[in-house]
């Protein structure tokens, strides 16, 4: 079958890539859609239920990943990981708009950089921000309320019994390793798992988070000028989170980072796969007041993920009430496309919240011990 106008899921039989095949046969039934993966069985089996698709055997390691298409696809979607860029050079050299979910932040710049030296003919939208790019994107919303950031929070509760991928666990990989955030306008390096505090979620259940490597901690005071940005991350069972902050006291964690130890290192936070809502919270603060947002999704975190890239696909195809974007390097949180983003969440059965309080901008909230 042919590809031509087509979105390929690349990875779409994952388990976040099944989720988003379903939401975009959901919301646009006509539209063609490619599975493709390195096993085509699976990838023609999910294609066959959907309609209007078809299965491809693609290799992501491969030179050129998109020779195997027959035609020009309308978007790419990457849901696996592309270690050595090869996709992200075939879209960009081919013209052909594509949406990457799957960057951690160093992998995140070096994708800007790899650009830099061949200008892409389409857009590339860097969607990897927590939960395909909502964080940012929904921050956006709440920054043209309140007007220039000077101060994001971020707290996100992961539930241990959620559905996740293995893909989902490499943050594992970088639990030792200090990434660089902005705080007062100023660039300092911080530790995974310091730093903590309690956040009370919409549910009023309170939950201690600490620092996590996230790739909006650098977009957001690149592309809305945030003065400081903080995103931490904590487990619905406080044992599970202690036993981390613990190791990396330690220099357990540290010890674990040798390759021959990923398996290992990631057994520490397998989940049960039975089922679990994801939620989060962002404390954004401006110069005229501040805003909570509150996302809660019953569905867990791979869908909402799944929901974070359904958005990504309307925007690059321009089903989104503006025009597709230009040629070159986007992020979610340039056009957040407000009133469609809502709508869109609350139509997947995402529960979403936003309280302003559009007066002068309280005192920032106390770090716990």
């Amino acid at each position: 079958m042919e590809s031509e106008g087509s979105v390929v899921l690349v990875g779409g039989y994952g388990v976040v890539g099944v989720r988003l095949a379903r939401l975009l046969r959901e919301r646009h039934p006509k539209l063609p859609l490619v599975i493709a993966g390195r096993r085509l069985e699976q990838a023609a089996g999910l294609a066959s239920q959907l309609g209007h698709a078809h299965g491809v055997a693609m290799d992501i390691r491969a030179k050129d990943p998109l020779a195997v298409l027959k035609g020009r696809p309308a978007a790419v979607v990457t849901l696996v990981n592309d270690p050595e860029d090869h996709l992200l050079v075939s879209a960009a050299r081919a013209g052909v708009p594509l949406l990457d979910i799957t960057r951690w932040t160093s992998r995140m710049r070096s994708a800007m950089l790899r650009l830099s030296g061949m200008p892409p003919r389409a857009p590339v939208l860097l969607g990897s921000a927590w939960m395909a790019g909502l964080v940012p994107r929904l921050v956006a919303v709440a920054a043209s309320r309140v007007g220039a950031l000077s101060q994001v929070d971020v707290g996100i509760r992961f539930a241990l019994a959620d559905v996740a991928g293995p893909d989902s666990l490499e943050y594992m990989d970088r639990l030792a390793l200090s990434f660089e955030v902005k705080e007062d306008g100023q660039e300092r390096h911080v530790l995974p798992l310091t730093d903590g505090r309690k956040v009370t979620f919409s549910d009023g259940k309170s939950t201690r988070v600490f620092r996590l490597d996230t790739p909006e901690q650098a977009t957001l005071p690149a592309v809305l000028g945030a003065r400081g940005v903080a995103t931490r991350m904590g487990f619905d069972a406080d044992s599970a989170t202690w036993s981390l902050v613990v190791l990396q006291r330690l220099g357990v964690l540290k010890l674990l980072q040798h390759p021959r130890l990923t398996r290992l290192r990631r057994a520490l936070l397998a989940t049960s796969n039975k089922g679990g809502d994801a939620a989060w919270v962002a404390d954004v603060v401006g110069e005229h007041g501040r805003v909570r947002v509150e996302v809660v999704d019953p569905k867990g975190q791979a869908h909402l993920t799944a929901v974070g890239a359904l958005l990504g696909v309307e925007r690059l195809l321009g089903v989104d009430g503006a025009p597709p974007h230009a040629p070159g390097v986007w992020f979610p949180e340039h056009e957040p496309r407000a009133e469609h983003s809502l709508a869109a969440l609350r139509a997947c059965g995402v529960q979403v919240r936003i309280d302003e309080a559009l007066i002068a901008a309280p005192a920032p909230l106390k770090v716990a011990a």
